[in-house]
Formats: structure tokens, sequence, C-alpha cells
């Protein structure tokens, strides 16, 4: 039922967000050099690794590293990335691994391949085994602000409540979390 689901909503996102996509992808061209999209290495379902999209928000040459680790963030970021990131739009091409799989709208967020903290305490408790998601019960609690511990303690809370309702609850609480720009550090 969840996979139905998210195939029907991100089809139907994907056709309402053409043309903010396209907007998007031609500022960050506009702005700054290299592509629109950034593919990173991400762990998903089972600790299985996968291409992730997101509109470039950084500079070309920056660490691949969760952002928090480098000494100045707002240092990498390109002249509109900080909007995307606050906005949440650098995460709309991630609609593309939510109808190829690899992704859900709700489940915890996939780490990076090198984030071995985050990925050892969620397979420890179980959590690998869910599809990674566009946003999650860790995200709406908090998001960058989060210590690992206590996220991973928000992706189990998820393990063992997931369910359509909650699922929608998530998604209702992201909208509110993404119009008041909440909880993102950069």
């Amino acid at each position: 039922m969840k996979r139905v689901f998210d195939i029907v909503l991100a089809s139907l996102a994907s056709m309402i967000l053409l043309a903010p996509v396209v907007l998007v992808a031609m500022s960050v061209r506009l702005t700054s050099k290299g592509p629109a999209l950034y593919w990173s290495d991400r762990v998903g379902r089972n600790n299985v690794i996968f291409k992730m999209p997101k509109f470039r928000s950084m500079r070309i040459g920056t660490p691949a590293v969760a952002t928090h680790l480098l000494g100045d963030p707002s240092a990498h970021l390109t002249p509109i990335g900080s909007f995307l990131r606050k906005s949440s739009l650098d995460e709309l091409p991630q609609l593309w691994c939510i109808l190829k799989g690899d992704m859900s709208f709700v489940g915890p967020r996939p780490a990076l391949f090198n984030q071995e903290d985050l990925i050892g305490l969620r397979t420890a408790s179980g959590v690998h085994t869910l599809r990674p998601g566009l946003t999650g019960w860790a995200q709406v609690n908090g998001r960058d602000e989060l210590a690992i511990p206590l996220k991973v303690a928000f992706d189990v809370a998820y393990l063992q409540r997931q369910s359509l309702w909650f699922d929608l609850r998530i998604m209702w609480l992201t909208f509110i979390k993404v119009l008041l720009r909440d909880g993102v550090t950069h």
C-alpha cells in the first residue's frame, strides 16, 4: 500500500512541480558554475548504496561530508544555496528516487555513504530495513539540529509506529516546517 501511495503521489507531484523544477534548475545554472544537479552516494534500504540527486546548493569542490562537519558551511554555498536549502527546493529531484523505488516519501533520511556512526546505529536498531524518505519523523522533530543518537531514536520510533496515517501526519508537519523554514541551520 505504501509503495502504491508513493508512486501515485510522486507522479502527481512531478507533473505539478515540473515548471518550478525547470526554474530552479535554470537558476542554479545561471548563478554558479557546474551542473544543476548534485548526485550523492546515499545509504538506502538494507544499507545498499544508491545515487540521490539534489539541486546543487554548494559550490563545486565542496567535500562530500555532512554539512555540520564543514568548518564554515556558508562559505561553500552557491548564491542561491541558502534559499534552496531553507525552502527545501533542493530536495525536489528526489521525486525521481521515489518513483524508482530507492526512496519513499516518509522514512529515515538517507545517510551519506561515509556517515558510519549514523549507519552503524541505524543498523544495530533495525532502521536500515526501512526505505529512506524524503522526510521523516526525525526531520519534523529537529531536522539538522538533532544529535545522531537522538535522530536514530526518532527513526526507531518511526519503525515501531509506521502506518499510512502516521506518514500523512509527518507529511503535514513537514509542510508546516518547510513553510516556516524551521529547523534548517545552513
